[in-house]
C-alpha cells in the first residue's frame, strides 16, 4: 500500500506547501495531493491555492507522485481539465494521478459565489465520464466515491474508487468491485488503521490535513 498526504494549501502563497512535500518526502510518503476548491468549504473568507501550479512545481522539486484529490469537473470545460493533467505528466511522467470528481452540495456555495453553473447530478456523472474516458488512457485515474450511480463510472472504466473517510470493512466490501484508495484524517493509532487499510485492500491511503507524518514514517518503516 502506498501512503499520500494532502498539502496545506489553504494558504496565501506555497511557501508552506513546499516545505510541507519536502518533509513528506524524508517520512518516507509516496505522494502529495491538493485539494480543488476555491475556497475551504464553509469557510468562503479564507485563502486557497489553485492546485494544478503547486503540484507542478512540486514536482519539478521532487521525485514524488503527484495528484489532485480530487479534482471536480465542473469548475473548468473537460478539454481544459484534460490538458491540465496532461501538462502536468509532461512535467512528471509517469507520476501523476488525475484524481476526479462530481462535487456535492457542501462545494455547490463556490459555484454560487463565483456565478458558475451547478449542474444536475447525471449532467456531472456525464462530465466525468468523458473526464475518465480522456485521461484513463494516459494516466491513473481515481473518481471520488459518491452514489451507486457514481460509482459506476469508476468500475465501468476500471479505474479506482477513492473512498473518504470509511472504515477498513467498507473498503475491503468495495475491493471485490474493483481497486479501491483511501482518503481521510488519520487520527488516534495511526499504525492501526494504516494496517487495517492494508489489509483490506486499499491501494493507497492519503491522509488529510494535518498528516501525522512521523506515524506515517514510522508505519512505512515496517511495511
Amino acid at each position: 500500500m502506498k501512503l499520500g498526504v494532502l498539502l496545506p494549501t489553504f494558504q496565501n502563497n506555497a511557501d508552506q506547501a513546499l516545505a510541507f512535500a519536502e518533509q513528506a518526502q524524508r517520512a518516507g510518503v509516496d505522494g502529495v495531493f491538493a485539494y480543488d476548491h476555491m475556497f475551504p468549504i464553509g469557510s468562503p473568507e479564507r485563502p486557497t491555492l489553485a492546485p494544478m501550479p503547486v503540484l507542478a512545481a512540486v514536482a519539478s522539486r521532487l521525485p514524488l507522485t503527484v495528484g489532485t484529490l480530487i479534482a471536480r469537473v465542473t469548475l473548468v470545460s473537460t478539454a481544459q481539465l484534460v490538458e491540465q493533467f496532461t501538462t502536468l505528466e509532461v512535467i512528471a511522467p509517469g507520476r501523476v494521478i488525475a484524481a476526479l470528481g462530481t462535487g456535492d452540495k457542501l462545494s455547490k456555495p463556490e459555484h454560487d459565489a463565483y456565478g458558475l453553473s451547478y449542474p444536475s447530478p447525471d449532467a456531472r456523472r456525464e462530465l466525468l465520464r468523458d473526464a475518465v474516458a480522456a485521461l484513463s488512457p494516459k494516466m491513473p485515474v481515481w473518481c471520488g466515491a459518491g452514489s451507486p450511480a457514481t460509482n459506476a463510472v469508476a468500475r465501468e472504466f476500471g479505474v479506482a474508487l477513492n473512498l473518504w473517510g470509511v472504515p477498513a470493512d467498507a473498503v475491503r466490501a468495495e475491493v471485490a468491485n474493483g481497486p479501491v484508495t483511501w482518503g481521510g484524517q488519520l487520527q488516534g493509532d495511526v499504525a492501526s488503521t494504516l494496517s487495517a487499510l492494508d489489509d483490506a485492500g486499499a491501494a493507497w491511503v492519503v491522509a488529510g490535513t494535518p498528516a501525522p507524518l512521523d506515524a506515517l514514517e514510522e508505519w512505512r518503516r515496517t511495511h
